[in-house]
């Protein structure tokens, strides 16, 4: 059975930085734990993943010690299900907009008593090798559940669902947020800061913890300084295409 190490630096009050991987390439997953990331989110929301990729990605963040949590697509049962099944030691869900909508996230990804996830044996119970009532109990309490707030709808629904006490980190996507707020593309906008100083503000009187996407170290540190603890940093495609150019351009020089 898997130990959630983010989850456990989270709670000792540590801050905990990680990336999106949103190619099919195991590799770049095992180079970002390499790296000294502590996490990767597997984008299977804007990536072309599916099952069997998506799990040779979670055992490649298994082999350097980095922890592996999947944003999916959205919260069907059958989706939640399946990507714990497989080994995601955590789940981002993008458009959380509701305390409804948590909830249902919560009832399909624990199992009783918490919630009604199905009860298997594949890899995420070491194949029924563990024990049923320990592998559910430590699944319960390993799994990392985060929410993202994207929207206005969400701000203003914030308090309702960080009352929900198993959801863990509240995930603040400013790209998202500024479109929005009608300022597409402006993420440092004082109406995205505002956002982003809501955010800190609830999941602080909560006790959850602010999560939010940064492009680039110096605006994670910018964030890890404002309170922001779970901090996922750029992302594959941009790294690389960034370094391309930089490259080109030194050449062309």
């Amino acid at each position: 059975m898997f130990e959630n190490k983010v989850k456990k630096k989270l709670k000792e009050g540590r801050t905990v930085i990680g990336t999106f991987i949103v190619c099919n390439a195991p590799d770049l997953v095992e180079i970002a734990g390499l790296a000294g990331f502590d996490f990767v989110i597997i984008d299977n929301e804007h990536g072309p993943m599916r099952s069997e990729s998506t799990q040779h990605m979670i055992r490649a963040a298994e082999v350097r010690g980095i922890t592996p949590i999947i944003r999916i697509p959205d919260r069907l049962e059958s989706t939640i299900l399946h990507t714990l099944d497989i080994g995601a030691h955590g789940i981002q869900v993008p458009q959380v907009n509701n305390a409804e909508a948590a909830k249902e996230i919560i009832e399909r990804s624990k199992y009783e008593p918490i919630g009604k996830r199905g009860l298997a044996f594949p890899k995420s119970a070491d194949y029924g090798m563990s024990g049923v009532s320990n592998f559910t109990d430590h699944s319960n309490e390993q799994t990392l559940i985060i929410t993202h707030c994207e929207n206005k709808i969400c701000l203003d629904n914030l308090e309702e669902i960080c009352k929900i006490p198993e959801i863990d980190v509240i995930f603040l996507g400013p790209y998202d947020m500024s479109q929005s707020m009608g300022v597409t593309g402006q993420v440092t906008h004082e109406l995205v800061e505002n956002a982003a100083k809501k955010v800190l503000e609830i999941t602080k009187k909560y006790n959850k913890i602010a999560g939010v996407f940064a492009g680039n170290g110096e605006t994670a540190k910018k964030r890890a300084e404002q309170g922001f603890k779970f901090i996922s940093m750029g992302m594959d495609i941009t790294f690389y295409s960034s370094k391309c150019v930089e490259e080109i351009n030194k050449f062309n020089s």
